[in-house]
């Protein structure tokens, strides 16, 4: 089929309408006020990010563009993507306008220097002699600074504008005369972004005031004596570079050497986006934005008081407990705990664990008992985001030092985990780990750990395949499957994706598991197709898909193809999403919901109807050419009948939420669900108490056969 522009929609633009709906969550007065100031910082961040990968990524293209004079489409791409950030941000200033005010309702206040009384001034001022002075070091603007080098992607800044009246002679370089320019960094790193400040004697009130603010009341104690001004202003500003590196092609050096150079060169890359407070004066703007070097489709934006929003994401509940979501117990595994070990229970069936409502534990003590297991003889697992305070790494680390065999991939290149993956590198490697780094033209983002264990005086193999992070922090809010299982079909083949890892060159046929790059592709394509031949020969057609982004052309054709053959496709995606769902002709047989709500949606799952004959898998793949064609991803069949029961339950209640879904359209309008008359349903609360009388159930038949 030749496509038609209108059979796509570009993933730059569909990224914004995944963010728009991250927005929506702040807006929605069912989520308590202090999770929506929150779902504001998850905004603020995810914007960030966008700014530093995806635009940058269109303003290279535009650059090679205009280079060749050549026009892919990147330049209007970049335009219509601007325009919508800008209404987006419009609404992100109203609703924490609107925020402020519920906050108020429920007595805390968010003040500025100008709205505190002089009681409380003198007390910010004290804070901030004592607690916050110390680590303010201005750099003062002048041509010999190098303000692309010098401004940090992570921080936000005060630029200074110190202004002497009826000044004659002399004169600052590049100032109006009289006028003198200075930065200051924010220093969130050692200072809470928020602080709470005293009401004296008002005990209902609960004030707040973010950390520019109290640094703004303390200028005359940074500046006063050594310079010479009658007026003092600071004014916020935030700069996004682009985040994309180049790796040495050198052979003499190591690849983590090579990583950490590109670090460095992330560090002095060109910015992409400079924020700034609208009132900063104009004449400040041109110069900043002169010193920053930056191009005509470069993005100089203005907006309000603060920026780097990313901090709301820890914003403080000061208030009652009911302003914040109540917290949801983590689930116990009662096949894992009526065993005596991990082993055991493993060995009695395949487990299924659903992240965040199962507890993560269930893993690290799986970890933890294999490092001192005399039965155990190696572990291995890839490594791509943990924890600052990994436990999986200390069990790691235990069972080196005792004897084990452990082989960790660490995946230097995840984005932005890259500096803390070359330090667990290294402190691994100390420990006497194996520590391989895969392939540099293949990420390395499977989710899979093995152990190998002598049992009856063979090697047994142990292997979690999962679709999330071995991360004791991400566990809490992410979801994600885990399969823990024995099956000697499956584990041989996870060794087998080791082996492939570790000697590529090496010719590796996977038949049960889909492994990226060498046969997922063609796997999924031919499940695909399976249906295709069966709807066009009567019997019924029918995918079920949940995943993060869809925008490989390649599956999207296929799935247009299926439409048309009148297979029925309902999917579930969190972000990206490239096709058009529901046009005539097209793809009117497919329906896609996206679900935003406290847990992040992070799990991939697809279900191919196969006449009667099920197939399940879960995965940590996308569907993005990227996930299939340069990574190294697997997924795995679900072959237990009660497991793969249980995620379709899952994915069902998540197609009947009528609170937090929202239909992906054509134009992407991110309208809710419509409830009608149904009753309404929060799939993810819902699947909390499913799961939760799955494990009642299973804790009752579990007393009965210990009574017998």
């Amino acid at each position: 089929m030749k496509n038609a522009p209108s059979s796509w929609i570009p993933k730059e633009l569909s990224w914004l309408s995944f963010n728009e709906r991250v927005l929506q969550e702040a807006q929605d007065k069912s989520v308590p006020v202090v999770e929506r100031v929150r779902f504001l910082g998850i905004y603020s961040s995810n914007l960030d990010e966008y700014f530093k990968v995806k635009i940058a990524d269109l303003k290279r293209r535009v650059v090679i563009d205009e280079e060749n004079n050549n026009d892919s489409g990147a330049k209007d791409v970049l335009k219509q993507c601007l325009s919508k950030v800008k209404k987006l941000n419009d609404t992100f200033d109203n609703t924490y306008s609107m925020l402020l005010t519920e906050l108020a309702s429920h007595n805390i206040f968010l003040y500025d220097e100008k709205q505190i009384t002089e009681e409380q001034r003198g007390w910010v001022t004290d804070f901030f002699r004592r607690n916050v002075l110390k680590h303010i070091s201005p750099v003062i603007l002048n041509d010999s600074i190098d303000l692309v080098s010098f401004l940090k992607d992570k921080y936000a800044y005060l630029l200074v504008k110190m202004t002497r009246k009826g000044q004659k002679g002399g004169r600052e370089k590049n100032h109006k005369d009289g006028v003198t320019y200075a930065l200051i960094e924010i220093p969130t790193d050692k200072i809470p972004r928020f602080i709470q400040i005293p009401t004296f004697g008002n005990k209902k009130e609960k004030v707040l005031m973010i950390l520019d603010n109290v640094i703004r009341i303390g200028l005359d104690l940074i500046f006063k004596g050594l310079f010479d001004y009658d007026e003092i202003s600071a004014y916020s500003a935030k700069m996004n570079r682009d985040a994309e590196y180049d790796l040495s092609s050198q052979m003499d050096r190591s690849f983590v050497e090579n990583m950490s150079q590109s670090l460095k060169q992330r560090l002095v890359s060109m910015p992409v986006r400079f924020a700034y407070d609208k009132e900063m004066p104009k004449e400040m703007v041109r110069y900043i934005v002169n010193k920053l070097c930056m191009q005509d489709f470069d993005s100089v934006m203005e907006g309000g008081r603060y920026h780097n929003f990313k901090d709301f994401t820890g914003f403080p509940n000061v208030g009652r407990d009911y302003i914040e979501n109540t917290p949801l117990p983590e689930l116990n595994s009662t096949d894992f705990d009526a065993a005596a070990n991990a082993f055991e229970a493993i060995s009695a069936h395949d487990i299924l664990l659903y992240y965040p409502y199962h507890s993560f534990r269930y893993f690290t003590e799986l970890l933890r008992q294999a490092s001192y297991d005399p039965a155990v003889t190696a572990i291995k697992i890839n490594i791509y985001r943990v924890a600052s305070k990994s436990r999986v790494i200390s069990s790691l680390i235990d069972a080196a030092n005792n004897g084990k065999h452990v082989t960790v991939i660490v995946e230097l290149k995840a984005r932005f985990d890259e500096e803390n993956n070359i330090k667990w590198a290294s402190r691994l490697t100390d420990a006497g780990v194996k520590v391989l780094f895969g392939m540099p033209s293949l990420k390395i983002h499977s989710k899979l750990c093995l152990i190998t264990r002598i049992e009856d005086g063979q090697p047994t193999r142990y292997a979690h395949i999962g679709t999330g992070n071995f991360n004791e922090k991400t566990a809490k809010i992410y979801t994600d499957f885990a399969l823990f299982t024995k099956h000697p079909e499956l584990t041989q083949e996870v060794e087998e994706v080791f082996t492939f890892i570790e000697f590529p060159y090496i010719h590796t046929k996977f038949d049960r598991l889909l492994v990226s790059p060498i046969n997922a592709r063609k796997k999924i394509t031919d499940m695909i197709e399976n249906e295709i031949n069966n709807a066009r020969s009567g019997f019924s057609g029918k995918i079920l898909v949940k995943i993060n982004n869809l925008v490989d052309k390649e599956l999207i054709n296929e799935l247009y193809k299926a439409s048309r053959a009148g297979v029925q496709i309902d999917m579930i995606i969190r972000g990206m999403c490239s096709l058009r769902p529901g046009v005539p002709g097209l793809s009117e047989n497919i329906r896609i919901i996206s679900i935003v709500d406290r847990f992040l949606e992070h799990p991939r799952v697809m279900y191919f109807y196969n006449n009667g004959n099920p197939r399940l898998f879960i995965s940590s793949a996308d569907w993005m050419s990227r996930n299939l064609d340069t990574r190294i991803e697997v997924g795995t069949p679900i072959l237990s009948p009660i497991l793969k029961n249980r995620i379709m339950d899952i994915l069902n209640i998540q197609f009947q939420d009528t609170m937090k879904a929202r239909i992906i359209d054509a134009e992407q309008t991110n309208a809710y669900v419509k409830r009608g008359n149904r009753r309404k349903l929060r799939s993810q609360i819902a699947i909390y108490e499913y799961l939760a009388k799955n494990e009642e159930k299973k804790q009752e038949k579990q007393a009965l056969r210990n009574q017998e």
